[in-house]
């Protein structure tokens, strides 16, 4: 474990070299979060006093959409992707292959450390951002609520990791992954519910997403930390999101090792 320490120590060094890039982006980001409450708001306006939608409150439409920002800036895969696809696609796997580290944790350790350091440098606009939106922030009712939030936080980490490591595997076959990585970010952009609380879809539609892991990449943890998936659908919820990250290891384990077949290193 000592090397992969140090590869975390290496990568929080070469992160904090772009943390003003990370501070800008992090305040940027919150002008579309802005314009999407706003527009909530507007919607709220037209109804009647204790009107709600799909059983949001203004409060807690406002809280999704807050927490959902939370949850992106812990977990988010910030062009890990790319740099692995790049890694395939100039040969600098080599030096993996020949020593005894494991590219997928080493690739693991680098995104924590990016996270890391992504979330200790955001943490201040966005911290800001939620104390004058304090009137319409909720918060959990108990010590249970937060605890199933981390650790599906932890697991949606895991989840989001994975499905882009294996995606970036493409490149064993594939000259360009771009295509396939913007694919698969638009659906976890419209099915993870960044755009809007799935629950508040026809019901056939939530279910029918329900089969696929997009829920568990954002959706899933900000409705326990609002209260909307509790008991056994909470549980159930918890270990169908932990199959999904076991599934998508073994997935990218899998990929991992048919492309070593394919993969050629020339030159001197």
């Amino acid at each position: 474990m000592k090397k992969y320490w140090h590869v975390v120590n290496v990568g929080l060094q070469n992160i904090l070299v772009y943390r003003v890039n990370f501070f800008f982006r992090s305040v940027f980001g919150l002008i579309p979060l802005m314009a999407t409450i706003f527009l909530w708001r507007a919607v709220y306006a037209t109804k009647e006093a204790g009107d709600q939608v799909a059983g949001y409150t203004l409060a807690s439409m406002t809280s999704y959409y807050l927490i959902v920002t939370i949850v992106d800036m812990l977990t988010a895969v910030n062009e890990d992707d790319w740099q692995i696809a790049a890694d395939i696609k100039d040969g600098n796997i080599n030096q993996f292959l020949l020593k005894p580290i494991d590219y997928l944790s080493y690739r693991l350790c680098l995104f924590g450390a990016g996270r890391m350091i992504y979330t200790a440098v955001a943490i201040a606009p966005v911290t800001l951002f939620i104390f004058f939106q304090r009137h319409y922030f909720v918060m959990p009712d108990d010590a249970v609520t937060w605890v199933c939030f981390l650790v599906s936080i932890v697991l949606t980490a895991l989840l989001q990791f994975f499905i882009s490591f294996t995606m970036a595997l493409l490149a064993f076959w594939v000259l360009e992954v771009s295509t396939f990585i913007f694919i698969l970010f638009a659906f976890e952009y419209i099915a993870g519910g960044h755009l809007f609380p799935l629950d508040i879809l026809p019901p056939w539609v939530e279910r029918l997403l329900g089969f696929t892991p997009f829920p568990y990449q954002l959706f899933f943890p900000v409705s326990i930390y609002l209260g909307r998936t509790t008991g056994s659908e909470l549980w159930r919820g918890l270990l169908i999101q932990a199959l999904w990250v076991a599934a998508f290891y073994a997935l990218a384990r899998f990929v991992w090792s048919r492309g070593l077949r394919r993969y050629t290193a020339v030159g001197g």
